[in-house]
């Protein structure tokens, strides 16, 4: 698993580094196991095991049966499908959903459609950590809710959400509810059991994981929870159709069942860089990191969101980028659109910060020497960087 490059990649919020042995996987199934898995004949039915062996591997690590989960091209639409899907499907139940000023694009531009369709949404504002408190979100809870959509991992921040406190106090309060849980910064990172926390659907994404792009899943409790989005073949009880991604999704769940295998020891590795690296930014005058206030142990392991007062994100993560370290200076999503966070809005950060925050985030493959030279790096670039922007 260990990298091959020089460069210091600490962008692994927006995509990882294939592992070695998923991009063998990925090609041998391109080029040697690339039938049609819908085909009668023997190269097509090669393709079929291959998929229903690694669906079942996804199956198992949630711990869900096999028929729960789709096949998608990725994170963005398993949350479509899953907002779209459920909105449709239970339309005459009601039409008020919920969610949080937290949730990635791929959940409030379909929230923002569904709005337009004459949905109410009501958004749940985060604590000055960007966490969303369970009672706050069951408060807003009515007979007519059909959904409530909440992410498990923010992926600006960091912030780990009580999705399962959340799913099960508001089923309390109305047992028709489903729970959608955008657990793309979450799966293969931390535990999460969709059936044991009470979640109905469930967004997973490959290249996250060290998988290839361009292939996700939707873990759905049951079918009739969403109406399909997408029109065709009939593919996956038509709730997904098209031809499957047979190459993707097979290193997909290798990816995944990599990454789980490890999962404890490289949350350890990850919560140890992640110290590592609060402590120099600590040590460097005006820096703040959101949410953690320096704390290494709050929040997932994998990602650290500091602002450098003073000086321009795209600024410092140009000048990191000159030393081959890469960061990022926001959402990964939203980044050939600059504006100002809605996340470090929704958690009240201060005005001077919202223009200077970098996010770094990790992976089993970065070491604690490529984190001494960042810190290095920052030391270096930041005074200097600051006395050009104030003249």
């Amino acid at each position: 698993m260990e990298s091959c490059k020089k460069e210091i990649y600490l962008d692994n919020a927006a995509t990882t580094r294939a592992f070695d042995e998923v991009g063998e996987r990925v090609r041998d199934c391109l080029c040697r196991s690339y039938g049609n898995p819908s085909s009668l004949h023997g190269k097509g039915l090669e393709a079929e095991h291959i998929m229903r062996e690694s669906i079942q591997v996804l199956a198992d690590i949630l711990k869900v049966p096999r028929e729960s989960i789709l096949l998608t091209s990725g994170g963005t639409e398993s949350d479509n499908l899953a907002v779209l899907g459920a909105a449709q499907a239970r339309r005459r139940k009601g039409r008020h959903i919920i969610t949080s000023y937290l949730e990635h694009p791929a959940v409030l531009a379909p929230m923002q459609q569904l709005s337009e369709q004459g949905y109410e949404i009501t958004y749940i504002k985060p604590d000055s950590q960007g966490v969303l408190h369970e009672d706050d979100v069951t408060d807003a809870v009515r007979d007519d809710t059909v959904l409530v959509s909440v992410m498990a991992v923010n992926n600006e921040i960091g912030s780990v959400q009580p999705v399962s406190a959340i799913a099960h106090k508001c089923k309390e309060k109305n047992p028709n509810v489903l729970i959608h849980c955008d657990a793309v910064q979450a799966f293969g990172k931390i535990p999460i059991f969709p059936r044991r926390q009470g979640i109905d659907l469930l967004s997973c994404s490959s290249h996250k994981i060290h998988g290839p792009k361009g292939v996700g899943a939707l873990y759905v409790a049951d079918p009739r929870m969403i109406r399909p989005i997408l029109y065709g073949g009939g593919q996956q009880r038509d709730l997904r159709p098209g031809t499957e991604n047979v190459a993707g999704i097979a290193g997909f769940a290798l990816a995944a069942r990599m990454v789980t295998d490890q999962m404890d020891q490289t949350e350890a590795h990850m919560r140890s860089l992640k110290e590592l690296l609060i402590k120099g930014i600590a040590s460097i005058e005006e820096t703040h990191v959101h949410g953690s206030d320096f704390d290494p142990m709050w929040g997932a392991a994998s990602i650290v969101s500091a602002s450098f007062r003073g000086v321009s994100a795209e600024v410092l993560l140009h000048a990191l980028e000159d030393k081959e370290i890469y960061v990022s200076s926001g959402s990964a999503c939203s980044s050939n659109h600059p504006r100002v966070s809605d996340v470090l809005q929704a958690i009240g950060a201060a005005e001077s910060d919202l223009g200077s925050t970098i996010r770094f985030s990790f992976s089993a493959l970065n070491t604690e020497e490529e984190i001494r030279d960042t810190i290095r790096a920052l030391k270096e670039l930041v005074p200097v960087l600051r006395r050009f922007t104030r003249k």
